[in-house]
């Protein structure tokens, strides 16, 4: 019996949300998929939110009406799922409980999600931290999405997770408005002094653990821009609402 079959048999696989058992480790259960809102189908363009009742019936890219009322500074946008049930439960345990297992399964749930920004081989880089914040949490979970994703990528992707560096702590998002969060991250990011250059002219694509009103990844672009970065795309593991 190989190992990995042994290990199954004492300790069989859990639902990464429930704890249920289930087949295939890093998985979620049958219920808990059911109640996970992945985007599927029509989705803007510009940040990935789903569009139901819509289809692409023509080469025009979708566009939502929050996107077409804010200038968005990046090229295209996706996401795996809604903010909402398991969804957000599951990023809520991976930021604040731990949980690395469930970076590890949303690496072909980012690959599917994002396979059309991957053709022109382009750097990833992960949302950075302040160094304060990675020192209390111990870890970056843009940057473990960022390596769970090239795993599962058609071709080899570079990760750069110290493209871009956080150079002053930023207060949390939560309970902000659309302006204030764009204010509290203002001039927080830059492009590193060494690492930073590896994005010149090339295809950029930002990885962060959750998209609300874009003002980290307008912020994030607005320095890969300055490192001369041909082209900037965004992929977020979840996409909160406009009623959230």
């Amino acid at each position: 019996m190989r190992l990995q079959s042994m290990l199954h048999t004492v300790f069989p696989p859990e639902c990464l949300s429930c704890a249920d058992r289930v087949e295939d480790p890093f998985a979620i259960c049958g219920d808990c998929w059911a109640e996970t809102a992945f985007i599927s189908g029509a989705a803007c363009d510009l940040c990935g939110t789903g569009l139901p009742g819509q289809s692409r019936d023509g080469p025009e890219a979708l566009i939502c009406t929050e996107c077409e009322a804010l200038a968005r500074p990046w090229d295209h946008g996706r996401a795996v799922f809604g903010y909402e049930g398991v969804g957000r439960k599951l990023v809520l345990a991976m930021k604040h409980g731990d949980r690395a297992d469930i970076a590890r399964a949303a690496g072909p749930w980012l690959a599917h999600a994002g396979a059309d920004l991957f053709d022109d081989s382009p750097i990833i880089v992960p949302i950075p931290l302040h160094w304060r914040r990675l020192a209390r949490r111990r870890f970056n979970q843009s940057a473990l999405l960022a390596w769970a994703l090239v795993r599962h990528t058609p071709k080899p992707l570079e990760v750069e997770p110290m493209a871009l560096l956080r150079v002053r702590p930023t207060p949390t998002q939560e309970g902000r408005d659309h302006d204030a969060r764009y204010q509290n991250v203002d001039e927080a990011m830059i492009a590193h002094p060494r690492r930073g250059g590896a994005m010149g002219g090339r295809s950029v694509v930002l990885v962060d653990d959750v998209m609300t009103s874009g003002a980290t990844f307008a912020a994030a672009t607005e320095a890969c821009r300055s490192a001369g970065a041909e082209k900037v795309s965004v992929l977020a593991l979840a996409r909160v609402g406009r009623d959230a």
